[in-house]
């Protein structure tokens, strides 16, 4: 049996934090950290998180397999994803709906995908065989939209409901990337978490964005991790809990990340979300 993560707070990982987070976690009750920053043999980033894995639930995030890619994956960054999964002995593995590799070359972002037939088949199958490498099911992760492609012939919720139904995968929602869709593309948020299968999601993030224009004017929202979650994804992120009923909640801060003490209180403000759920999820019962 595999650990599970709490319904709590948790964080991003970062080096810079680990003697505070170490002697004072305050609300934060287990960590995320990228696959690719622990694939190397030894050292401190190693120590480090075998310290860590003993003291609380660790949960595993890649952002190299390319697994909505037209190319095979990539074996050997499988296998190795796979040695950090049992090293951290984690609690939960999730990777992104998207693609960053074509023809041998790497590219350092995470590319959308239409919503076809074929790319449904596609991602399935890569599904399917990192959960026979792993051994285990992962969750995927909604990606943030700054396009949508003319020839998608799915909704990008049911795109999602039907690769779970497929493979047995669960979900992340990242509710930061929903209001960014939402923003960029003219569509509604909450009407986006209303269909949302929500019954498949094992981890719910919130994270910062850039707020940009584009040559119309229009607000272009970007999706940097690089400053505190912004309002309206709190309200958005107690719109989904009041839906979803508690879940594990991470704060992901990966650009100029900030001092320990900052990070701790976005973790007590995710905390402060999930201790109202039980109030918010009663007023919704009897509205």
């Amino acid at each position: 049996m595999h650990p599970t993560l709490p319904n709590a707070p948790g964080i991003g990982f970062k080096p810079q934090h680990f003697a505070e987070l170490t002697a004072d976690p305050g609300p934060v009750a287990w960590i995320e950290v990228h696959a690719e920053n622990y694939m190397g043999d030894g050292g401190r980033p190693q120590a480090q998180l075998a310290h860590l894995a003993d003291r609380m639930p660790v949960s595993v995030h890649g952002v190299g397999l390319s697994i909505g890619g037209e190319d095979p994956l990539d074996r050997d960054h499988l296998d190795r994803l796979a040695r950090v999964v049992d090293r951290a002995g984690a609690a939960s593995v999730s990777e992104h709906l998207a693609w960053s590799s074509h023809g041998g070359a790497y590219f350092n972002d995470l590319l959308p995908l239409p919503y076809t037939d074929a790319t449904l088949a596609r991602v399935a199958a890569h599904i399917d065989q990192v959960q026979d490498r792993l051994a285990r099911p992962i969750l995927l992760e909604n990606p943030s939209s700054y396009l949508s492609f003319t020839e998608s012939t799915w909704s990008e919720t049911d795109f999602l409901a039907e690769l779970t139904r497929r493979t047995g995968c669960g979900l992340l929602l990242d509710v930061n990337n929903v209001f960014i869709s939402a923003t960029n593309l003219g569509l509604g948020a909450t009407d986006y978490i209303d269909t949302f299968p929500l019954d498949r999601v094992g981890e719910i993030h919130v994270g910062g964005h850039d707020r940009e224009t584009d040559e119309t004017g229009a607000p272009l929202l970007i999706d940097s991790h690089g400053k505190p979650v912004a309002d309206p994804v709190w309200t958005l992120l107690d719109y989904t809990l009041a839906r979803s009923g508690p879940r594990p909640v991470l704060v992901e801060w990966d650009n100029d990340v900030p001092d320990w003490l900052v990070l701790r209180d976005e973790a007590t403000r995710a905390a402060d979300a999930l201790d109202r759920l039980p109030e918010r999820m009663e007023t919704r019962r009897w509205a």
